[in-house]
């Protein structure tokens, strides 16, 4: 991003942090995204002092606003520093300079890893001289992951859609599939978006906030991971959650936990959120016991 004085600074992408044989002292994070929140909690792990720099007023974005605030408040009682709608201007090699409600601050830090800005590199590949078409996210595909070129298809992050290596694996399948003449369609509804973390945030479907924003009615339940007896015999961190969203048929869209493990039974409610199942069909559905799963199964009771 186009931070005044980072091109003179020794900063981080996630690549450099990765590879670093040190750790610093003070970590300054700017960006509270999905990754920027994994290297908060990977750094804090190991005793480095960090700071979350975000300019929005909540982390991790489009993710479900009670998991982020769940996830947020128990990393701050581990000791890490967020600066919510808070606006960088500026960086050295020792410091962010950031803007809040008209304010001028200093945050100190003695490494800076920046995990805002990635964007698909589209520039030198030749798409000009095929007329493959481009807009500011990265190459313009159809549902076939087609692009403008009828014989040319792009999957992954050079579509700029959804940066997550199992969405580029399965753009991957049907890029190969329309290819061979099979019509199958890529469909975003059931992407599973996971924060790993500790506790892990994981989600699928819609979020209360695209339902509300929208003016669609849905329905909504919500109990804590506790209800699974495995869960409290596994984990030591607060009571979790899992949040069902149905609409007015009473089919699964959208599901939202917090607890470990999310990433893994996540995808129990991506099925669901895939396939349309009810509540009423989805019960039917048996799920061994003990699983932390079962939380999943539980609400669908309530």
């Amino acid at each position: 991003p186009p931070i005044k004085g980072l091109s003179d600074t020794d900063y981080w992408t996630s690549r450099e942090a990765l590879d670093s044989k040190e750790l610093p002292k003070e970590l300054a994070i700017i960006g509270g995204g999905v990754i920027g929140i994994e290297f908060a909690s990977f750094f804090t792990s190991m005793g480095v002092k960090v700071k979350v720099i975000e300019m929005m007023p909540e982390i991790l974005g489009a993710m479900d606003k009670e998991a982020s605030v769940m996830l947020r408040s128990e990393y701050a009682k581990k000791g890490v520093e967020f600066h919510l709608n808070t606006k960088v201007t500026e960086v050295n090699p020792k410091e962010v300079i950031v803007e809040k409600d008209g304010k001028t601050n200093a945050i100190s830090a003695d490494k800076i890893l920046v995990s805002v800005g990635r964007r698909a590199i589209t520039k030198n590949l030749g798409l000009e001289s095929l007329s493959i078409e481009t807009d500011r996210r990265g190459v313009r595909v159809n549902e076939y992951m087609q692009t403008s070129h009828p014989h040319v298809y792009a999957a992954g992050d050079i579509t700029g859609f959804s940066q997550l290596a199992h969405t580029a694996y399965r753009e991957g399948e049907v890029a190969v599939n329309h290819i061979l003449g099979n019509e199958e369609r890529m469909d975003y509804r059931a992407i599973p978006a996971v924060v790993y973390t500790n506790p892990e945030v994981a989600g699928v479907g819609k979020t209360e906030e695209e339902l509300k924003a929208s003016g669609e009615y849905y329905n909504l339940v919500k109990i804590p991971m506790t209800y699974s007896g495995r869960f409290v015999a596994e984990n030591e961190i607060g009571n979790g959650l899992c949040k069902l969203l149905t609409n007015v048929n009473g089919q699964i869209i959208g599901c939202h936990l917090v607890g470990n493990p999310a990433s893994e039974i996540i995808v129990i409610a991506g099925i669901a959120v895939e396939h349309g199942y009810t509540v009423d069909e989805f019960k039917k559905t048996v799920f061994p016991h003990p699983t932390v799963g079962e939380a999943i199964h539980e609400s669908l009771y309530l």
